[in-house]
C-alpha cells in the first residue's frame, strides 16, 4: 500500500524527472507542441460550444450526443487544419483522436458544471508544466499521451 501511495503522491526530484524524460525519449519541444495541440483544441471547443451550461455566456440549447460528436469533429478537424497551415501535420484519425474525443466527451460534453469542464484546461496545464514537481503517476500519464500523439505526428 505504501508503494501505491508513493506512486501517486511522492514528488520526484527534478534530476530524476530529467533522467526519466531522457530515458523515455521525451523531447521538450514536442511536449510543448502536444500541449499546444490539446490547449488549442480545448479553446476552440469552449469558444464555439452552444450546449448545456449554467453560464450566461452560453446559449441554453440542448445538444444531443450526436451534436456533441459533430461539434468535436468540427473542432478537431479545424485544429488539425490550423496546425497543417503551420507545417505541423497530424493524422486526422487514430488513437490520439480516440483519446481526446473520450476525454472531452466525458469531462466536457457530459457535464453541466463549469468547474468540471474547466478541469480539462487545468489538467493540460498541470500535465505539461515542466516546472512543477511530478509524481510517478504524472510521468506515466505524460508518457502515454506523448507517445500517442507522437506516433500520429507526420514527419
Amino acid at each position: 500500500m505504501d508503494n501505491f501511495f508513493n506512486y501517486i503522491t511522492k514528488h520526484l526530484d527534478s534530476e530524476e524527472v530529467d533522467v526519466w524524460f531522457k530515458v523515455n525519449n521525451i523531447v521538450p519541444e514536442k511536449l510543448e507542441l502536444y500541449y499546444d495541440l490539446s490547449h488549442t483544441l480545448y479553446l476552440l471547443i469552449k469558444s464555439t460550444y452552444l450546449g448545456n451550461s449554467n453560464s450566461i455566456l452560453e446559449t441554453k440549447v440542448e445538444m444531443s450526443s450526436l451534436d456533441n460528436t459533430k461539434h468535436f469533429n468540427w473542432c478537431w478537424n479545424k485544429t488539425i487544419e490550423n496546425f497543417t497551415k503551420e507545417n505541423i501535420n497530424f493524422k486526422l484519425e487514430g488513437d490520439h483522436y480516440d483519446y481526446l474525443f473520450s476525454l472531452f466527451n466525458e469531462i466536457y460534453y457530459s457535464q453541466n458544471k463549469e468547474d468540471v469542464r474547466e478541469s480539462i484546461h487545468i489538467f493540460f496545464n498541470d500535465l505539461f508544466d515542466r516546472v512543477k514537481p511530478f509524481t510517478q503517476v504524472d510521468l506515466d500519464i505524460i508518457y502515454s499521451i506523448y507517445k500517442t500523439l507522437d506516433k500520429n505526428l507526420i514527419i
